[in-house]
This record gives C-alpha cells, sequence and structure tokens, in this order.
C-alpha cells in the first residue's frame, strides 16, 4: 500500500492542467466518492494495527497534495482566462438551435384558432384574483364544500386575495362589463395547491368558454363542443356526456371523448373503458348571471372548461405532464414540425 501511496504522490506532483476541465476530471479521479482517497481509506481497514499510523498518515498528505494542487492550477488556469479576456477560441463558427413553440402553446393556439371560427373572442384577466371574482360571484358562497375541491394559494397578508384556481373569474369580469351577446374563450394560467406527480402540477393551463344570449340551450353547448372534439381530434372522434356538478352550472356535464390512443378499444390511458375525460360543462347557473349584473330571467348561457395539459397529452400521447415544465431540448425538438 506505501507503494502504491508513492506513485500516487508522484503522479500529483507531475500532474498539470490546461483547461478547468482537465482538472476536473483530476479532482473526480482523486477527491471523488468513487474516487482514488475513497478506496484507499476503504483498504485501510486492511492494514496491520502497527502500520496504521503511519499509512494514515500517507493517505492524509496525498490527499492534501491533491487539494493544494487543485488550488495552485486553478488560480493558474483563472488567470490565464483573465489575460486573454477569455478561454474561447472566438474564431470558431458559432452553434444554433432553430426555436420551436412549445407544445401547450401550439394546442393553445389550436383551441383559440377554432373556436375563433365560431365568433368567440379571447379575453384575459389577472392571474391574483380577489375572493370575489374567483368565487363568491361563482356561486361559491362563504363556507360552500365546492371550495375545499380546489386547494388554493391564498396571499397570506390578505385572505382576502389569491392566485386564480381556474380562469372563469375572468368570465366574471367579462359578465360583469359587457351586456349579453357574450361569446368569449378565456385562456391562461391557472394555480392549485396540489402535488406534483405525472398526471397533476400546482401550475398548470386552461381554456374556458362562456356563451350568453336570448335563448341559449343545451343543444347549442352539446353542438359547440361536437364541432371542437373533431377539429381537434379528427373526425372519426366520438363523444359523449355525463351528469356532473360544479357550483356554477346547473345543469352540469363532464364530456368525454373516444381515446385516440386505443381507438376506443380499452387501453392503460382510458383505463380499459374507451373513454377520455376532456372538460366539464353546464348551463350557467342563475345566480351567477345575478350576481354580473345580468338579468337571468331574459338571458340563458352555456359554460365549458378544460385543461390544456390533458388535451395535449391525448393530442401528443405524452405520459407524463412534468414534461411540460422541464425545458428539455430533445422532448421540445419533437415539435418542430407542428409550429
Amino acid at each position: 500500500m506505501k507503494e502504491k501511496i508513492k506513485t500516487y504522490t508522484e503522479e500529483v506532483e507531475k500532474f498539470k492542467a490546461d483547461s478547468l476541465e482537465q482538472l476536473e476530471a483530476f479532482r473526480i479521479k482523486y477527491l471523488s466518492k468513487k474516487g482514488i482517497i475513497t478506496a484507499l481509506f476503504t483498504d485501510f481497514k486492511n492494514v496491520a494495527a502497527e502500520e496504521r499510523k503511519e499509512m494514515g498518515q500517507l493517505i492524509n498528505s496525498l490527499k492534501q497534495a491533491v487539494q493544494e494542487k487543485i488550488v495552485l492550477l486553478k488560480d493558474s488556469i483563472d488567470q490565464k482566462i483573465n489575460s486573454t479576456g477569455s478561454s474561447l477560441d472566438l474564431t470558431l463558427p458559432g452553434e444554433s438551435e432553430i426555436g420551436t413553440r412549445h407544445p401547450l402553446s401550439i394546442v393553445r393556439n389550436e383551441i383559440i384558432d377554432i373556436f375563433s371560427r365560431i365568433g368567440f373572442s379571447v379575453s384575459e384577466g389577472p392571474e391574483i384574483e380577489d375572493d370575489f371574482h374567483n368565487f363568491t360571484a361563482l356561486n361559491f358562497v362563504k363556507d360552500h364544500p365546492a371550495r375545499d375541491m380546489q386547494d388554493t394559494f391564498f396571499i397570506e397578508k390578505d385572505p382576502d386575495i389569491l392566485l386564480r384556481t381556474h380562469t372563469s373569474s375572468v368570465q366574471v369580469r367579462v359578465m360583469q362589463s359587457t351586456q349579453p351577446p357574450i361569446r368569449t374563450i378565456s385562456p391562461g394560467r391557472v394555480f392549485r395547491n396540489e402535488a406534483i406527480s405525472a398526471r397533476a402540477h400546482c401550475i398548470f393551463h386552461q381554456v374556458e368558454g362562456l356563451y350568453i344570449d336570448t335563448d341559449v340551450s343545451f343543444a347549442d353547448l352539446k353542438h359547440t363542443l361536437f364541432y371542437f372534439a373533431k377539429e381537434l381530434f379528427g373526425e372519426d372522434t366520438r363523444t359523449r356526456f355525463r351528469p356532473s356538478y360544479f357550483p356554477f352550472t346547473e345543469p352540469s356535464a363532464e364530456m368525454d371523448i373516444s381515446c385516440n390512443i386505443c381507438g376506443g378499444k380499452g387501453c392503460n390511458i382510458c383505463k380499459y373503458t374507451g373513454w377520455v375525460e376532456i372538460l366539464g360543462c353546464g348551463m350557467v347557473d342563475p345566480n351567477v348571471l345575478e350576481n354580473c349584473n345580468i338579468d337571468s330571467q331574459k338571458h340563458t348561457g352555456f359554460a365549458f372548461g378544460m385543461g390544456i395539459e390533458r388535451v395535449t397529452m391525448l393530442k401528443y400521447q405524452i405520459n407524463d405532464l412534468r414534461l411540460y415544465f422541464e425545458n428539455d431540448i430533445r422532448f421540445l425538438k419533437q415539435f418542430e414540425a407542428t409550429n
């Protein structure tokens, strides 16, 4: 072992580096968890008791020599870089990457385009909202159990201020400032205090739609969403509606589409049912209209909302929504052709 340490010591003394990359490789070789110094300390357990003091001193001396060598060479390389202004060869041609749109942006723009063709305008609003626009105006009265359905980020200094949990708050602002007929969609980022996983995130994106006029019926809602599903997912897409509950619509429903991954035959994505839920919808509750100063005796309307992440997962068969937030160029480059 003594000869081995002597050999390593001579190697350290002779070592030279011209770049930080070479110096980092030297550091890893000797000081990393799987490096030479760690291996020597592991072998130290097998050294005879009478030799342990000497071997321990030799190993520590080697470790100190490595550390001093790294400091010395780093100072030398830094001085060289500072004196030349850069360690890069500026005469070399640069590398370039063609930018691509994010898949969420691609699908968001496609959804906007589909609804724009049938007369929906785009409306946007603040991401930091108050309780009235996010909850109360939408029939979430104080202590309503439905408030627990949305785990909200509140601003501590003012419990009335929060990060919006849905873009329905934008629809409230539109109804307050505009008299029917109203036909608008509200795309945007929303926030909920949820654990991050392959199927959920604390930040996600929604598109919510609203249509208010005289004599608006559930049949109008279904026809609008039939059109949307076939335009986005293809002519062969089948749809179905299931009864549901939302505080701001009555009656309420969830819309499923036939699974575009297995063609409706059944797979792990659709839980072998052949159907995948993509949005919630319903007729606007009269209380919501009255809260926004719209005569519920004269006007009716429908609303719907969907998560862009969920729709994008289905459209491009993505199985982990955390990929949307990692900015991995290998993932993003797959969408070059869809720009």
